[in-house]
């Protein structure tokens, strides 16, 4: 599905999709249908999939602080909790398929949290899952969902997760992916991996959890985790969080360090939060921002310590809201809940302007390709230089050589075009890629969104973050319908989603975005949103044709 010069780049980093088949087929045929014929669960009168009971379903951040705090639980029985949670559920049961790799260590890092003496973090005895390119000195792999990674331990802890040890978290395992951050082929299915397999959506099984941060987006909607941590470059937070009714926050770049991420571009690469409430995705936000040494890109950094010092039920009083209606029409049941959407905003207070347009709207969707491939073959040749001496595909050029011996289970599906596309370009020097650049940077900040911004004095500027999940084609790819990531993953400024509605089941995000370190404001405006509408119900594991 994707296009070099579509409107919408987010196909790049976000999407991608399974087969149609007749029900019966796809219950015999597919991983879900395999599982529940081992496990014999069966169908509920309302059509969705029997599930044991989950003491810790739609359980906070501060829920489970509270329960260790009074010793109704510790780190080691909420552990085991959550990987049996994953047994039943994602590897079992309905198989969402979405951890690649379980933590073989969970247990006993959370046996050694409970015999700690002193202060306790933030995170203390809470359950994360991490996409699997954000690298953990264990005995997981760390392979950006390719079979040609499978012996990539890596010897050091990406930054992001050193923070979240030393919070106290509990890293349970990691999560599948697009594949290379879906930045393979041009039809390519969100949430397949060779290593991994398909993801699917907990809301409906044969529908897309949309990608690359497929795998976390599905795991912490479905409860297999308290929260997850996701990366994008456009879109791979912000769709997947929307199409799995989550909140995902991509932050500005360089509030969260890089280091030990298999990069895709440096120019638009950040890790980020998605969890079932603003709450924990702010939590585990404070715990992910900080300066890195070894990324520049954090360097003079505007990071908050606890950014839920922002949450307010009052934020949206007074709050300018600015609507890029160009994002909207895409879908008529998703203009309706946006509709509704900003019904609840101006009821709580916000002051709506409508339109309030991005003057450069669509006018680097080229560019902005141009930058990720020059980008993705000079960050991925550097990355796997130093790749665990192991790893034998160490370049780019190797990795495609790489998947063309092993079609079979590396490209049964869909090829590696963006890989032979980016493989042509030269240095980053070429002053193709530096004009490509400095055209991506002035359309999306100056002449982008600052320019809305400053113009209509807003606070933030609201779009739909995307459609409902569509079902998975691995034969045709992703069937994207339309989405707002681009100006904010291209300018590098912050973007938030949260849950708004449902197309009949599904769910449906809105996202707000603004200006360069503005994680609080949006925070704010997000949790007031929330607060006001509680729009989030959990997944209940429907099956094809079977939505509301």
């Amino acid at each position: 599905m994707l296009r070099i010069s579509t409107k919408d780049f987010g196909h790049l980093c976000r999407i991608t999709a399974l087969v149609p088949m007749k029900r019966r087929d796809f219950l015999k045929a597919s991983l879900l249908g395999g599982a529940a014929a081992v496990t014999g669960l069966s169908r509920s009168e309302t059509g969705s999939q029997e599930v044991p009971p989950f003491e810790f379903d739609e359980t906070t951040i501060a829920d489970l602080r509270k329960s260790i705090q009074d010793g109704s639980a510790d780190a080691r029985s909420i552990t085991k909790a959550y990987l049996t949670r994953i047994k039943n559920v994602d590897q079992d049961g309905p198989r969402v398929n979405s951890v690649i790799e379980l933590n073989p260590d969970a247990v006993e890092i959370a046996e050694e949290l409970d015999q700690r003496k002193g202060p306790r973090g933030v995170l203390y005895g809470i359950p994360v899952l991490i996409k699997d390119n954000i690298g953990t000195a264990d005995r997981m792999a760390t392979t950006a969902g390719s079979l040609a990674l499978t012996e990539n331990h890596v010897g050091e802890d990406a930054y992001l997760v050193k923070r979240l040890r030393k919070a106290g978290a509990i890293i349970l395992g990691k999560t599948n992916l697009s594949e290379w951050a879906n930045f393979r082929s041009t039809h390519s299915s969100s949430g397949w991996s060779g290593r991994g397999g398909q993801t699917h959506n907990p809301y409906a099984l044969d529908r897309n959890p949309c990608g690359s941060s497929s795998g976390s987006g599905a795991a912490a909607s479905a409860n297999f985790c308290a929260v997850a941590v996701g990366t994008e470059t456009d879109g791979s937070i912000v769709c997947p969080s929307a199409t799995n009714g989550l909140v995902g926050i991509k932050p500005t770049l360089g509030l969260v360090s890089r280091t030990g991420i298999i990069p895709l571009s440096h120019s638009q690469d950040t890790a980020g939060p998605m969890a079932r409430t603003v709450r924990d995705a702010a939590v585990l936000l404070g715990v992910l921002a900080g300066p890195d040494p070894t990324d520049a890109s954090t360097k003079g950094q505007r990071a908050e310590v606890d950014y839920t010092k922002f949450l307010d039920k009052a934020g949206l009083t007074g709050a300018r809201i600015g609507v890029a209606r160009k994002f909207f029409g895409f879908h008529g049941k998703v203009d309706l809940v946006m509709h509704e959407a900003i019904l609840a905003l101006k009821d709580a207070g916000a002051i709506i302007i409508d339109p309030a347009d991005l003057p450069s709207h669509g006018k680097y969707d080229d560019s902005e390709f141009e930058v990720l491939l020059y980008d993705f073959k000079a960050d991925l040749d550097a990355y796997l230089k130093t790749a665990n001496p192991k790893v034998q595909s160490r370049s780019l050029k190797a990795l495609i050589d790489f998947n063309r011996r092993h079609k079979e289970t590396e490209m049964p599906f869909f090829g590696q075009e963006i890989f032979e596309m980016a493989q042509a370009k030269g240095p980053l020097t070429e002053k193709k890629y530096l004009e490509a650049l400095a055209k991506n940077h002035r359309l999306s900040r100056e002449e982008g969104i600052d320019s809305v911004m400053n113009k209509y004095k807003l606070d933030a500027i609201l779009a739909p973050t995307g459609g409902p999940a569509w079902t998975t084609d691995l034969i045709n790819g992703d069937h994207f319908s339309g989405g707002s990531s681009t100006p904010a993953a291209v300018s590098g400024y912050p973007a938030i989603t949260v849950p708004a509605g449902y197309v009949r089941g599904l769910p449906v995000g809105l996202t707000l975005f603004g200006s360069a370190w503005s994680e609080g404001k949006l925070i704010k405006l997000a949790y007031a949103f929330e607060q006001a509408t509680k729009v989030r119900k959990a997944p209940k594991f429907r099956l094809r044709d079977e939505l509301e």
